[in-house]
């Protein structure tokens, strides 16, 4: 699967969040939407699992909400809880239960981020009952026609603590993510940052030399989301070999042998501006 993830959000002519696939995902996505069935989406850090939801849901014609989730997400911060406004309590609705109101798409963002007894709160919804049970107004809600429910996350931050419940998991189709080939992925950056074909062709081959890696002091390859930063920052004026820099070998890691070895893949990868 091969999805620009720009934080720009580019889009084609007619406003649809600008990917490109290579396989399956969009009819397993629509097929599974259809049938009222929860999604999982897998795959590496970057590699377009937001803007392909976000395509999903403008070809559906369905509003998104989406969560990113951490460490300190709380049921009642997915649900909703009652406020002190002008001196008077009153329920306010979180984004899941805005979601199952309103029949949009709700898209938890690397949820395996958020605590196991958080993410209980779905498996309701997840599965045929589609129901979202608030208990602190002691009412049910039945999802409205239009609901979908979509989580994504990184299969390489699995853990003991960090992973999905198997009865999480079993409620929902799963649809699994790479980064695109590399003749996709050097459309993808010439597009989203607006350089050149053969210029978007260096960085892609940068990024192809760091995925066939075996550091352990690399805990995450190039994805295509730096790439893109590479580009738009050559777009900006800085040379390649800057862009490099500052956007893909930097951010990758802190580990002074491993920045060492980026650096010198930089000079092979990419050469120096005439």
């Amino acid at each position: 699967m091969a999805i620009a993830d720009a934080q720009s959000r580019t889009t084609n002519s007619t406003g649809r969040p600008y990917y490109v696939t290579s396989s399956n995902e969009e009819r397993v996505f629509k097929a599974a939407y259809h049938q009222g069935l929860s999604i999982i989406l897998k795959g590496p850090t970057g590699c377009g699992k937001t803007r392909f939801v976000e395509a999903m849901a403008h070809d559906l014609q369905r509003p998104l909400i989406t969560v990113a989730c951490h460490d300190d997400l709380t049921t009642a911060d997915l649900v909703g809880r009652f406020l002190l406004r002008g001196g008077e309590t009153e329920w306010v609705d979180g984004p899941l239960t805005r979601a199952v109101r309103e029949g949009a798409i709700c898209y938890l963002d690397e949820v395996v981020e958020a605590r196991q007894d958080t993410t209980v709160v779905l498996h309701p919804l997840a599965d045929h009952r589609r129901q979202l049970p608030i208990d602190r107004l002691g009412i049910t809600l039945n999802a409205a026609p239009g609901f979908g429910l979509v989580v994504s996350y990184n299969p390489g931050y699995q853990s003991v603590l960090k992973d999905l419940k198997d009865s999480t998991r079993q409620r929902m189709v799963a649809i699994e993510f790479e980064f695109p080939a590399p003749e996709i992925e050097v459309q993808i950056v010439a597009r989203e940052a607006s350089i050149p074909t053969d210029t978007a062709a260096v960085i892609v081959q940068f990024a192809q030399g760091i995925r066939r890696l075996e550091t352990p002091g690399l805990r995450e390859v190039a994805s295509t989301r730096v790439l893109i930063a590479a580009g738009r920052l050559i777009a900006a004026g800085l040379t390649p070999r800057e862009a490099a820099r500052a956007a893909i070998a930097a951010p990758l890691s802190d580990d002074p042998t491993v920045q060492k070895g980026l650096m010198k893949m930089i000079d092979v990868y990419i050469a120096e501006p005439s």
